[in-house]
């Protein structure tokens, strides 16, 4: 059973939390600007990226997909803290959902990381990315499904866990390569057999082609491709992660 006035609390119990955490929203932009900034302007002349695109325009969607996918699974962390001090035990036990209680979190997660790609979308905006209005409301709306999916993945990550430094060693492990084979620091129809096949089981990859064509027009795949795999993707996370934290603690 689906109950709104818990997603809705634990929503906000969220947002609360990222509000008074300045130094997240700042630490959450350093490196992505550093690779949107360095890599945008050193490369430029030295990449051909084709499509008349210039590297910075290409990089610029792969670098708000490095914030989205950063920012939502490390909102995992907060799970662990709640573990840790009491407060998850509460919920488990109070007249809530399992899927409730998912949902509102990821929910929480995914509109923090949204909150951080968003100013980075402003950053590119003002650097040189041209979008016309109807674009930046399709980026934000492709935006949010991307950061639901990540965070919602980070939460299954965390459901188990009982340490932070365990998360963010296994969270580190797995985002790594996510980005750097996603296509978001290169074209991927320039890329070797076998590492094309390596960005088409990481579902980063397809987030990352559907905010390319949004922003650029250009895609390495068909866009309704990648929002049906990203929507896959976004369900089977909701779902696991509502499954661990089903299981008993």
């Amino acid at each position: 059973m689906i109950q709104t006035e818990a997603i809705l609390t634990l929503w906000q119990r969220e947002i609360l939390r990222f509000v008074r955490n300045k130094s997240r929203i700042i630490g959450g932009l350093g490196t992505p600007l550093l690779f949107l900034l360095v890599l945008g302007s050193g490369f430029d002349r030295l990449l051909n990226v084709g499509g008349g695109l210039s590297y910075f325009q290409f990089l610029a969607p792969g670098v708000i997909g490095m914030v989205l996918l950063f920012g939502g699974m490390f909102s995992g962390i907060n799970v662990v803290y709640d573990r840790q001090f009491g407060f998850l035990k509460e919920i488990l036990v109070a007249p809530v959902s399992r899927a409730s209680m998912v949902i509102g979190r990821t929910l929480g997660g995914a509109t923090t990381a949204m909150f951080q790609a968003a100013i980075l979308l402003v950053l590119t905006l003002l650097v040189g990315v041209q979008l016309d209005p109807v674009q930046i409301v399709l980026m934000v709306l492709a935006m949010t499904w991307i950061a639901f999916g990540f965070t919602a993945m980070g939460l299954a990550i965390a459901a188990k866990l009982t340490d932070f430094q365990g998360f963010q060693l296994i969270v580190n492990f797995i985002m790594m390569p996510m980005f750097f084979l996603s296509g978001a620091l290169y074209p991927l129809d320039q890329l070797p057999p076998w590492l094309q096949t390596a960005t088409s089981l990481n579902p980063m990859t397809y987030g990352v082609e559907l905010m390319r064509f949004i922003a650029l027009g250009q895609s390495s795949m068909d866009p309704g491709l990648a929002l049906a795999i990203q929507t896959a993707f976004n369900a089977l996370m909701l779902w696991l992660a509502a499954w661990l934290f089903s299981q008993k603690e």
